[in-house]
């Protein structure tokens, strides 16, 4: 008799198991308001909106019962995802809406480098550290996410602690550019997902090619979620993580919700 669970057990012990607190749901989602910090871009490109409500009706002549806004943002503000199509090199590699459902919930695994990021704020991953990680944690995992800990998410109350910039620009986390091509081409994760403003360092506009994360990772056909919480909370391995953007035709990426589902703390 074969020990594989059928689906019906699966789901039915996953049910049992969030409804017990064995296993812990985390939201990786930052808040989104008119506060939530913005990427500033160059002057030569359109800038991003930043989120707003504009009320349409609150238990009022406009709508006696009802409470409604209408919506204002940008499709890349506040924890949100990066569709291929965001880059010009992943042009041709679909949109938002185009992203297979399974492709949104997958194994994470969580790099921790918050003690180097707080020591160099333009402190950058590089494959040697991946290398490492794997040889303490094991593989990356196949169809997964890596979530890369900067401890960054601290400082998202405030557009100016967050993005850091100075005359020369911002000054956040990143990836060399060696990095973003190994994870886009070597690795068999489908994404990589931080706490800073976006999948690029702060510097990444001086590097070679520009913006590497976005360049490498969108035109390889994987994904990118920015503006994560609460990484601190999560297992080095063992998470599974759950990307919710809107599915928006044409859309080259959405605000999203992410959670993460882990085993409950107590049990670890």
């Amino acid at each position: 008799m074969s020990s594989t669970l059928s689906p019906e057990s699966a789901l039915s012990g996953l049910t049992s198991a969030l409804a017990s607190g064995d296993v812990e749901v985390v939201d990786l989602t930052a808040l989104l308001s008119p506060s939530t910090p913005v990427l500033d871009l160059p002057p030569d490109m359109a800038p991003i909106p930043h989120f707003e409500l504009e009320e349409l009706a609150r238990y009022d002549e406009r709508g006696r019962t009802s409470y409604q806004n209408g919506i204002h943002t940008g499709e890349h503000v506040g924890t949100h995802f990066d569709a291929p199509c965001h880059w010009i090199t992943g042009a041709d590699k679909g949109d938002v809406a185009d992203v297979p459902v399974r492709r949104l919930t997958a194994p994470a695994v969580v790099i921790d480098k918050t003690a180097e990021c707080a020591a160099d704020p333009d402190f950058l991953l590089t494959v040697e550290h991946l290398e490492e990680w794997q040889h303490d944690h094991g593989p990356l995992p196949e169809g997964g996410w890596l979530l890369y800990r900067t401890g960054w998410a601290a400082r998202s109350h405030d557009q100016q602690l967050f993005l850091n910039a100075d005359d020369s620009g911002p000054h956040t986390p990143g990836l060399t550019a060696e990095c973003a091509l190994w994870l886009a081409e070597e690795s068999p994760i489908v994404g990589l997902g931080v706490e800073t403003v976006g999948t690029d360092a702060g510097q990444a506009f001086t590097f070679t090619p520009q913006f590497p994360a976005h360049h490498y990772l969108l035109g390889a056909g994987k994904y990118g979620v920015t503006q994560l919480q609460n990484l601190d909370r999560l297992p080095v391995t063992g998470a599974v993580l759950i990307v919710a953007p809107l599915r928006i035709a044409g859309g080259s990426g959405s605000p999203a919700r992410v959670l993460a589902f882990m085993e409950n703390g107590e049990g670890r």
